[in-house]
């Protein structure tokens, strides 16, 4: 069974977050929600969300994806943990997949990981970061080796299903498809 990591942060997008993780579990993945801290996560509009464990406990397990949603400020809180930031690269650096939508792209930069590489964002979220290296589209969608990313709260339900099809194949995406009446 493949296994995902996302990553809960105080004002994430809750949309993006339960998006993720709603479409992810249909399609027969291990989904871990993890805070990063051991409080409800308040999201961006008020949700209230609780995680199924915190960072710090799964710090060191292993995961076939990791997938940051976005939403401010939930977004810079991923870019400010370095918790975040070291497991990003470590991961990275075992050939895994990581995905992120909206703002959260904003972490993938600070973590080194959009030099030479193709990303998008929410507009405007990567341009402010004065990226050389990063060839920015403005794609609902890009994926640009093991690197997926998104723009935002309307790309979440096509982002996860193009999560789901890398994860376990197009059958597998298509069945969710369905289920969701989206084909």
């Amino acid at each position: 069974m493949k296994k995902v990591l996302i990553p809960l942060a105080q004002g994430c997008e809750e949309l993006e977050a339960i998006t993720l993780i709603d479409l992810l579990r249909r399609a027969g993945t291990e989904v871990i929600t993890a805070g990063l801290d051991c409080e409800p996560v308040i999201c961006s509009r008020k949700t209230v969300l609780v995680a199924d464990t915190t960072l710090d406990k799964v710090l060191n397990h292993q995961f076939d994806l990791i997938a940051l949603p976005g939403g401010l400020p939930g977004a810079d809180h991923l870019r400010d943990d370095p918790r975040i930031i070291e497991l990003l690269q470590k991961h990275w650096q075992q050939n895994k997949y990581i995905a992120a939508i909206c703002a959260a792209p904003k972490a993938l930069a600070k973590a080194g990981l959009l030099e030479n590489k193709k990303a998008t964002a929410f507009p405007g979220v990567l341009e402010s970061l004065n990226l050389k290296t990063t060839d920015i589209s403005d794609s609902a969608i890009e994926q640009d080796g093991n690197l997926i990313t998104s723009r935002g709260p309307g790309t979440a339900m096509d982002f996860a299903l193009a999560l789901i099809k890398l994860l376990l194949g197009s059958e597998a995406m298509q069945n969710v498809a369905k289920q969701m009446v989206r084909e």
